[in-house]
């Protein structure tokens, strides 16, 4: 049995759960989330408390049966605590500021990148070289946080571009210090 799949998920106090049709609807304080699950899964909630099951030992239920319990949890843990992403800007000229819902970044280039966000994610700027990205849905947290990395990744030889706060860019010497 799934180490993960057999723990059962909590519902904290004020999240609201129905579970109708295949659908797992979470509704909480910070939004409401959505996720289809699978038909072999069987989700039962007793009370506070939620349980996942598998009907057999099949290789696509024991694979099914951790993740459903995963995505059930990140819901909960979404629309009650939310999840954040932490953001550094590390460059001479490179800089970051907030208009109205747009992310306006000086990143070396010769134009300005600006991404704007949506009604799922929201981006706060407390310094030049700080972003940080905040919202209920964790895979659309770390999607939008890595396509905001993307638009300069970091470079080994001077650690220059944006990060997440807790990576370590592994550095290289230049040529010169290949004597």
């Amino acid at each position: 049995m799934s180490r993960i799949g057999r723990k059962p998920i909590n519902i904290p106090a004020g999240v609201d759960v129905k579970f109708e049709a295949g659908v797992m609807t979470v509704k909480g304080p910070k939004g409401t989330l959505t996720q289809k699950i699978h038909p072999n899964m069987q989700v039962e909630i007793n009370g506070a408390e939620i349980t996942v099951s598998r009907p057999n030992d099949d290789k696509l239920n024991r694979s099914l049966h951790g993740l459903t319990r995963t995505l059930i949890f990140n819901m909960m843990v979404g629309v009650s605590e939310g999840f954040k992403k932490e953001l550094e800007v590390n460059g001479v000229g490179y800089r970051v500021q907030k208009q109205g819902k747009d992310l306006v970044m000086n990143l070396g280039y010769s134009h300005q990148v600006i991404m704007s966000d949506n009604e799922d994610i929201t981006i706060e700027v407390p310094g030049p070289n700080k972003i940080i990205i905040h919202g209920a849905d964790k895979q659309k947290v770390g999607q939008f946080a890595a396509e905001v990395r993307s638009k300069r990744a970091p470079e080994p030889y001077k650690g220059k571009g944006i990060k997440y706060v807790d990576e370590h860019i592994r550095r290289k010497e230049g040529k010169a210090g290949k004597k």
